[in-house]
Parts: structure tokens; C-alpha cells; sequence
């Protein structure tokens, strides 16, 4: 379980000489896609995921149910399930660089059969997984290792019941909990302890999900979820499409003083990532929806914004790439748990956006961006760190400084299949 892939020349970003118009869809939601395809193999009967993106994070997730003894078909964005019964043992799961794959597989494999052996990416082996892993040794699960590389001794079902744990640096420690709770013999309940969690809104969808599958989910009191023990329905999901990618798109509409339209924008959506239309307005875009989608349009001048991401932490790397092109300054607040994800973005945010020139300075809890002129490098590529939010914030910094290269476009297939050619097409 190696690496991303082989290493690829820097990417030049291309740089816009007039104002970004377009209308733009974006692949269905990464976050979205996940849990149903998780919830669709739990349930052990036949059943669908329809607008699942094509990117690596999906594979991943599916490469996971199969090693499981999961009967998977894909056929583009159509993925399809067969009937089952239950997870085999004596597997091995490639996580990549999915937080999703490694927080979400790990209580599902506690009820397979066998053992089963977790890895990843180099990269992910420094990721938080101490909380999952400690939460179902407290389960009644068998767990050798602390992080990746780790195996867990499947014995056909765990006992659940009720756990504490300190979620404080991912909402995905809880979710991944609730997603396989239904299937423990007594549930489980999930009480968080310490600082805020982060990224609440997923949890929601987590929850919203459950109950679209049947599974009883008590929510109604703070910091505690109770998922009773059951059947997970079969269902054909359908998802909508993924809101923090397309931030980035909208964003290049922001940055310079152009339109762009997102197709098929969900309304009510419990996506985190619904925030930057509330960012963008801030900073002096105009925001409009109607029957082609969501529009947003630059502003003559844009402006510093001051804005709390705790919920929507993924929309970080693209808020401080706008925040460094505009006029004041700009404070993001509420993001410290990013540190602990593909990549420690705050530290490569400011490394990053410095080495052009700018003025971040790093916070306990995030950034502090004040407005300076931004230069590309011939000397040195703008660093991805094999993280595809930080490889788009370079492409939307490239948009109005030349000379910017990506080193690892390659990385934004996570979530986003053949983004150098959708961006490309929108800057033309």
C-alpha cells in the first residue's frame, strides 16, 4: 500500500487574463457518497448509490467493501450492491488517504468474521486514529496497533453499548461509530467529552442518513448520540453534488470579478460546505439562486473577511487563498483540528501563501492573512503536500499571479476526477 503515484512535473496553473465565466457541475459529494455506500453494504441486501464521483476516495471506499466479501459492481456513477451475509475476515484494507475509509471501515469490520489488516498512504500513518480505535476496544472489539498500520480481530459481531471519547479533532471519529452502531448487539451511545467537536454538519448528515436507512437515532441531547440496535434498510441513494468542490469554482467567479454558475445547487442541503456562499457574499460577491443553479458574482473590489470555519474547516484552504488576494485583512478562525488531516494545512496554508509573497501568520486555532503582493517562483513549485484542497487553493492563487505551478495536481482526483481539464475549461 504505497504512495499516492509516481511523482509528475509541476502543473502550471493557468492564470486568467480576463474575467472566469462559466457554468460548471461538480461531481457528486465525496462526504455524500461514503456513508451511503457504507450504510448500502451494512445493509446486506441489494441496493444502489447513484452520482457516485469518480475519484479515488470512492475506490477506496469500495475497494474496502469488496475486501470485505462485499458483491460491489461499478458502472460509472452508478454503483450497485448484492446481496450478502455479512463481512468476511481475514482482509486488507488500502485506506489511502481517506479519512473517511479509515475512521467509517473500521467499526463496519469489527463484525466480519476474521481479522482484518488497515494501511494507508505514508501520509495517513500520521493521521488521529487513536479515538476509533480506543472507542472500540471499549465496544468490546480486539485491536492491535494505535494507528496505521493496525488489525482488527473481527469476531463476527461486538457487543456496543456506550462509549466516551474526545472527538474534539474530527466530527469522523463520531460518525464512524453511528454509521456501523445499528448492527452491535446493544447499539451504541456515543457521549463526547472535551472541546467542541468540529464539523458538526457532517454529523447531521451522518444522523439524517441513518435515519433514511431505518436505523432510530437519538440526537436530542448535546454531545450525545444513541443509535438503537437493528437492521439497516436497503435503499437506492442518490447524491447531490459536492458542495466544498465546488467552492473553488465559485471562488475564481470571486477573485476575478467574474460569474460562475454551479448546476444542480441542493436546497437545504446538510453539507458543511453550503458555507461559502456566506463567505463569498462577506467578502463582496453577489450570491443569487435560481432554476440553472447557484451564481456567484465577483465584486469590483474584494474585500478581507473574518469568518468562524469550525463548521465547514474544509473550506479553509480556499478561503485563505481568497483572503490572500484581497484588499484588507482577513482572520479565519475555528480550524485547529485541521492540522491532524491529509496534511497540516494550516502550517502548509501559511508556508505556502509566504513563499508567494503574502503575509500569514498561523494562530492556535487558524489564520491571520493580511494583504501583500503575491508573486509566482520559478525557483519552487507551489507544495501540495499530496492534499487535494491544497493543491486547488494553488490553481485559484495561479488564476491572478503567474507563474504559480502545482506540484501534485494529481492529488485533487480525491474528490475531483480530471480537475486540471474542468479548471482549464473554465479559465479559457
Amino acid at each position: 500500500m504505497g504512495d499516492h503515484g509516481p511523482v509528475t512535473l509541476p502543473w502550471p496553473a493557468p492564470v486568467a487574463h480576463r474575467p472566469v465565466r462559466g457554468n460548471v457541475s461538480v461531481p457528486g459529494s465525496k462526504s455524500v457518497t461514503n456513508r451511503a455506500l457504507l450504510l448500502a453494504a451494512l445493509s446486506g441486501d441489494a441496493a444502489s448509490v447513484s452520482g457516485a464521483p469518480a475519484t479515488r476516495d470512492t475506490a477506496l471506499m469500495v475497494g474496502a467493501l469488496r475486501a470485505l466479501g462485499v458483491p460491489v459492481d461499478v458502472d460509472g456513477e452508478h454503483v450497485t450492491f448484492g446481496r450478502h451475509h455479512g463481512l468476511r475476515g481475514g482482509a486488507a484494507v488500502d485506506c489511502g488517504l481517506a479519512g473517511t475509509v479509515m475512521r467509517f471501515v473500521p467499526p463496519a469490520a469489527a463484525l466480519a468474521d476474521g481479522p482484518v489488516v488497515f494501511d494507508g498512504d505514508p501520509r495517513a500513518r500520521d493521521r488521529p486514529m487513536t479515538t476509533v480505535l480506543d472507542a472500540l476496544r471499549a465496544l468490546g472489539a480486539q485491536v492491535d496497533g494505535s494507528g496505521l498500520p493496525f488489525t482488527l480481530h473481527g469476531a463476527g459481531g461486538l457487543r456496543g453499548g456506550e462509549v466516551v471519547i474526545d472527538a474534539s479533532t474530527s466530527s469522523q471519529f463520531v460518525s464512524g461509530l453511528l454509521l456501523s452502531g445499528a448492527r452491535y448487539d446493544k447499539g451504541v451511545t456515543v457521549h463526547h467529552s472535551g472541546p467542541p467537536v468540529p464539523s458538526l454538519p457532517h454529523i447531521d448528515m451522518t444522523v439524517t442518513m441513518l435515519r433514511a436507512a431505518g436505523v432510530e437515532v437519538d440526537a436530542s441531547d448535546a454531545d450525545t448520540w444513541h443509535v438503537a440496535p437493528g437492521p439497516v434498510a436497503a435503499r437506492d441513494w442518490v447524491v447531490e453534488p459536492d458542495l466544498s468542490n465546488a467552492a473553488v469554482f465559485l471562488a475564481a467567479a470571486a477573485i476575478t470579478r467574474g460569474r460562475v454558475t454551479v448546476a444542480g445547487w441542493p436546497a437545504g442541503s446538510t453539507q458543511p460546505g453550503a458555507e461559502i456562499l456566506a463567505v463569498l457574499a462577506r467578502a463582496g460577491a453577489t450570491v443569487t439562486t435560481g432554476p440553472d443553479g447557484t451564481t456567484v458574482e465577483g465584486p469590483a473590489e474584494l474585500g478581507g473577511v473574518e469568518v468562524d470555519l469550525r463548521d465547514a474547516s474544509e473550506l479553509t484552504p480556499a478561503v485563505a487563498a481568497l483572503a490572500a488576494l484581497a484588499t484588507g485583512p482577513s482572520r479565519i478562525r475555528g480550524v485547529a483540528h485541521i492540522r491532524g488531516h491529509e496534511t497540516d494545512r494550516l502550517a502548509a496554508l501559511a508556508t505556502e501563501i509566504n513563499a508567494l509573497g503574502g503575509a500569514v501568520t498561523e494562530t492556535p486555532d487558524g489564520l491571520e492573512i493580511t494583504p501583500a503582493p503575491l508573486r509566482g517562483r520559478p525557483d519552487r513549485p507551489w507544495r501540495a503536500y499530496a492534499d487535494h484542497r491544497m493543491a486547488t487553493a494553488g490553481a485559484l492563487l495561479g488564476l491572478v499571479v503567474p507563474g504559480v505551478a502545482v506540484d501534485d495536481i494529481g492529488c485533487t482526483d480525491k474528490t475531483i476526477p480530471d480537475f486540471p481539464s474542468r479548471w482549464a475549461a473554465l479559465v479559457s
